[in-house]
């Protein structure tokens, strides 16, 4: 019988070295490959179903497997035309951090587990903050995205209108609490609706505010009841790009005590850059924030920071105590709903000291661009644009032909791009977030684009 070999006994070099090749021939065509898998690709991946061997594999052997098997059944997500989803790829040094960061494996929610995942954690943060404008002072917590991000501020939001009300939520729950209102826009993204519901607020027992025609929550009917409140607002519609009039908005949520948080998945990255930054104003007059790192800043899957003017509060609504874990016990657990997690500061940090303040704006300056080049291109040939591309989004109206529009691209696998329901219409949504689109990679979307619409019209 073959024996399972100990890590003294094997090459750790020359697996690591086969990986890297395999990473490399992966990363390297992506230029010419589909940017979904074919129907032969996918066929292959019925390879990995077999019971499970009773005997070990080498090390080796499994990555060459893995490659040869699994890598052309992936989504080319780390290319430059996939347009689907808000994805951005992976930026060199955050790929590369990410793997350093796997060879330390560490279990960063206390400082004495990991004295340096918490140190780049707290220097990535400081570093966001200021590229964001937000307060210095504020508590930064490394998430897994967006979701769990929005959760922490809300939950945050929860405790702090709970505990003046002198209700312990942490500690007796939701049976019996005080009622809390929760305002968000009509075209409010369905993280919020999951963290309120996972919050024990109800997704449904909102109020919602309605909004114009580029999904922007509308100042003069921002109206809503005297009561402990909890206002969302949001940075980036997940259609449209654009953002709630935060300098008007706040201050009126403000003066009726109410907290504001701020969804700003991929659209807070715009105060980072110079020629969208005024986009934003008033964004930091808000309680807590919430935004994707693995969206515009490039970094791999998963990771998020929820920000919070109060850290206290955050640490008080996310506090455990534990036998083993005396109460005060530094570490990023205090600040998260996770405790046992990777450190995501690293690929946050590598990436943001890659890129340095001029690299990040244009990153964003160069998808906005390239979102603009294809918004002009699509119109040019006769299609209608229905939303103003004020930062990195494009909704395309093909008309009663759209849907069929959208599967014929997709089948033609030069680029992605998917279809969503905008204001009562079908349309096709672009989103450009990757730094690896190279304006080759937009024209060739675009005649892509181009030709599979006109044969349908």
């Amino acid at each position: 019988m073959q024996n399972l070999k100990m890590t003294e006994d094997i090459d750790i070099k020359s697996l690591l070295t086969g990986t890297v090749n395999h990473m490399s021939d992966y990363l390297t065509g992506l230029k010419d490959r589909p940017v979904i898998p074919t129907g032969e690709q996918l066929e292959v991946l019925e390879r990995l179903s077999f019971q499970l061997p009773d005997q070990p594999m080498e090390p080796d052997q499994v990555l060459k497997f893995l490659h040869t098997t699994g890598s052309g059944g992936t989504v080319a997500t780390a290319g430059g035309r996939y347009f689907g989803f808000v994805i951005g790829g992976s930026l060199p040094a955050a790929l590369a951090a990410n793997c350093l960061s796997a060879a330390w494996d560490q279990c960063a929610g206390l400082q004495v587990l990991s004295p340096v995942g918490e140190k780049l954690e707290l220097v990535a943060a400081d570093w966001i903050k200021q590229l964001l404008q937000l307060p210095m002072q504020s508590g930064v917590g490394f998430v897994t995205g967006a979701t769990m991000a929005n959760f922490t501020g809300l939950a945050t939001a929860r405790h702090t209108l709970l505990e003046k009300l002198g209700w312990n939520v942490e500690a007796d729950g939701m049976f019996g609490a005080p009622e809390l209102q929760v305002v968000v826009g009509e075209e409010v993204h369905v993280s919020i609706l999951k963290a309120l519901s996972l919050l024990g607020l109800g997704s449904e027992r909102v109020v919602k505010i309605p909004v114009d025609s580029q999904g922007r929550m509308r100042a003069d009917a921002f109206k809503f009841d005297d009561k402990p409140t909890i206002v969302c607002l949001q940075a980036g519609n997940v259609n449209t790009g654009s953002i709630d009039p935060m300098q008007q908005l706040i201050p009126m949520a403000k003066e009726k005590g109410a907290w504001v948080h701020v969804d700003g998945a991929f659209g807070l990255w715009a105060a980072a850059a110079t020629g969208y930054r005024h986009l934003t104003e008033g964004v930091n007059l808000a309680d807590s924030w919430s935004v994707d790192l693995h969206k515009w800043l490039n970094v791999p899957y998963d990771s998020g920071v929820v920000i919070c003017r109060y850290p206290e509060k955050v640490k008080a609504a996310m506090s455990i105590n534990a036998a083993y874990l005396p109460p005060g016990t530094p570490g990023p657990y205090q600040l998260t709903p996770g405790m046992s997690r990777k450190a995501r500061g690293v690929e946050a940090y590598a990436a943001l000291l890659s890129l340095g303040k001029r690299g990040v704006s244009d990153l964003i300056e160069r998808c906005c661009r390239h979102a603009k080049t294809l918004a002009t291109g699509l119109e040019q040939a006769g299609f209608k644009i229905l939303n103003d591309v004020v930062l990195n989004q494009v909704l395309v109206d093909f008309g009663p032909r759209t849907e069929e529009i959208i599967q014929a691209i997709q089948q033609d696998r030069v680029c992605w791009v998917g279809g969503t329901e905008w204001q009562g219409k079908r349309a096709m949504r672009i989103s450009v977030s990757s730094w690896a689109t190279t304006d080759e990679d937009i024209q060739r979307s675009l005649q892509s684009m181009i030709n599979a619409a006109e044969k349908y019209v």
